[in-house]
């Protein structure tokens, strides 16, 4: 029920005196976005005044936008990777930030094959759970009765690691889960999980989803929402469903714990939850037992009102299988944010995927925008980048996000490129489009054009001894494979054909090419199980020839014409696959450890 005497928020009328508070935030935030860009810039620039980074650009106190823009450039990571190193290697002077470094954030980017470290400070972590904290409220909006049930939400840790200078170094979601605001979080009668938190935080990828599953089949009448941070990490949970469902039902049945989930504390902790229940065991068992899983969502947990995943930018090709197993439920979209800064929210998250559209809190950090030409850097020598402040931005057109965050990033850019489609009071709303440069995504993986290229040309190494060569390639994410996988098209150029290579050669090629590839690429095949292993599809010689005569009768310039590295188009997909000749994958997982490469 919504609270009469709090009917004042123009989002709607909130569902109880805390999203009252939480609504007026975000209407007071947003009205004078402005004004608080301006706030954060001076006091991001006071605090770290001192430090090392800025005093370079003698602002000599300046806290003022004009000052600030003029002297200090634009950067991205490999600009500042000498900082990040020291800081790293246990440096504790004020270099970035006056406030210490307290871990690095490893991003899903990365530099040189390695995730990036972006730097944080505990005070981080109180900006993070606001935003989390702005999420509920906004949903109570859209489906009334949240607080009637529970969500199941399959979360994960991931390895960590220490630098040299002993700093840990992790992804931003392991830093929170592990963090006491979320171990130690007040009961919250709208966020309340059927995971525990034993479950959640141990290490182990199987016995985590194992019991996280386990929780949820146990609760599945009271939850009214599913979800994962990412499309495919929901679709991984019913694949293991699929995979698993003997072992579940049979622990349903007996109340005993499968001796796979070895962990103490989860064990202790699945003691006191797990009961013998022959009727659900048998319930699970007729559900999952048949072929189609059509709406196998909406079969298990029959209340669930929508899905909270991000299916935007490279996730929007989940939405097919999504729709399949759910039965067409609501995919909600609530946040965005990334390792260097969490960013905004969706205040419309029950809207179509294709619509999403995040505004941006200008609490958060101070936000420029770089205008993103498709077909050019967006910075020259010749022409010095023009950014515009947060409230100036253009509908419809496309920007790249440039940040200044209180740990010390300066005028960082993100590499997101996002497009203006509308304003709450005056603070725009974003439709993420894509990260620059990202060719192929199965998960949390980012392969740019020139690590594919790399691939290859690590790869082809292995042709030479059967006097074979690459003569082109394209490639494509292949998500209707559980987990997706990336899929390789070679033309190749046989000189001897009685000295072709094998079958085997031709596996060892797709295993070299993952050996090449980016560590989080190699972390989600090896710890994560998240990527199937690469495929190459060796094609018909001539094959790219009519590829390009088939994007000359669209209205390709001949002249202009370069091979797409990157295919999604169906009937390009189509001309490729009915020329294949013979296809690969690789036979075992490329090497991976936490530690980073030095």
């Amino acid at each position: 029920m919504a609270v009469d005497s709090l009917l004042s928020s123009p989002l709607g009328p909130p569902a109880c005196e805390n999203d009252a508070e939480a609504l007026q935030f975000i209407e007071e935030m947003t009205r004078n976005a402005d004004l608080v860009q301006e706030k954060v810039l001076a006091e991001i620039l006071s605090r770290n005044a001192t430090t090392e980074y800025l005093q370079r650009f003698k602002l000599n106190g300046a806290t003022d936008r004009e000052t600030y823009k003029s002297r200090v450039p634009v950067v991205n990571y490999e600009d500042l990777q000498p900082e990040i190193q020291r800081i790293a290697n246990g440096d504790r002077s004020a270099i970035l930030s006056a406030h210490p470094i307290s871990e690095f954030l490893t991003s899903s980017g990365t530099s040189a094959g390695e995730r990036k470290l972006m730097p944080t400070i505990k005070e981080e972590l109180d900006r993070r759970q606001k935003l989390y904290s702005l999420l509920m409220p906004v949903m109570n909006l859209y489906v009334p009765g949240l607080n009637k049930g529970k969500g199941l939400y399959f979360l994960f840790v991931k390895s960590e690691t220490k630098t040299p200078g002993g700093l840990l170094a992790r992804p931003v979601l392991t830093s929170y889960y592990k963090s006491e605001h979320f171990k130690t979080r007040p009961y919250d009668p709208y966020n309340v999980y059927t995971s525990p938190n034993e479950a959640i935080l141990c290490a182990d990828s199987f016995q985590s989803m194992y019991t996280q599953m386990l929780c949820g089949l146990y609760e599945r009448e009271q939850v009214l929402r599913l979800g994962a941070v990412f499309a495919s990490g929901l679709i991984r949970a019913i694949r293991f469903l699929q995979l698993n469902w003997p072992q579940l039902a049979h622990d349903i049945r007996t109340g005993s714990l499968n001796p796979k989930v070895s962990d103490p504390s989860v064990r202790d902790c699945m003691t006191r939850i797990m009961k013998p229940d022959p009727e659900l065991a048998d319930f699970v068992t007729n559900q999952c037992s048949t072929d189609n899983w059509e709406g196998i969502i909406t079969k298990i947990w029959p209340n669930t009102k929508y899905l909270d995943v991000i299916v935007t930018g490279a996730m929007a090709q989940y939405i097919p299988t999504l729709e399949y197993y759910s039965g067409g439920l609501p995919m909600a979209c609530t946040m965005y944010a990334s390792s260097e800064c969490y960013f905004g929210l969706n205040l419309n998250p029950m809207c179509k995927p294709s619509e999403v559209s995040y505004t941006i809190m200008p609490n958060m950090a101070y936000f420029e925008f770089l205008p993103h030409e498709p077909n050019s850097s967006g910075l020259t020598r010749d022409s010095p980048p023009r950014l515009v402040d947060l409230v100036d931005v253009e509908l419809g057109k496309e920007y790249e996000l440039v940040i200044t965050t209180y740990a010390g990033l300066c005028r960082y850019r993100v590499g997101d490129i996002l497009r203006v489609t509308g304003f709450h009071n005056s603070a725009p709303q974003f439709h993420f489009v894509r990260r620059k440069n990202v060719l192929l995504s199965i998960d949390s993986d980012k392969t740019d054009e020139s690590e594919l290229q790399k691939a290859v040309e690590d790869a082809s190494q292995l042709l030479r001894g059967f006097n074979t060569s690459v003569v082109e390639y394209t490639s494509y994410a292949d998500t209707k494979t559980i987990p997706g996988h990336y899929v390789i098209y070679w033309e190749l150029l046989v000189k001897e054909s009685a000295n072709s290579p094998s079958n085997e050669v031709l596996e060892q090629c797709c295993l070299a090419m993952e050996e090449s590839l980016n560590s989080v690429y190699r972390q989600g095949r090896v710890a994560d199980n998240s990527i199937g292993p690469l495929e190459i599809r060796v094609v018909k010689s001539g094959t790219f020839e009519e590829l390009m005569d088939y994007a000359i009768t669209r209205g390709a310039s001949i002249n202009q014409y370069k091979v797409p590295r990157c295919v999604s188009f169906t009937p390009i997909m189509e001309l490729l696959d009915a020329r294949v000749v013979s296809a690969h994958f690789s036979p075992s997982l490329p090497h991976w450890t936490p530690e980073r490469r030095r």
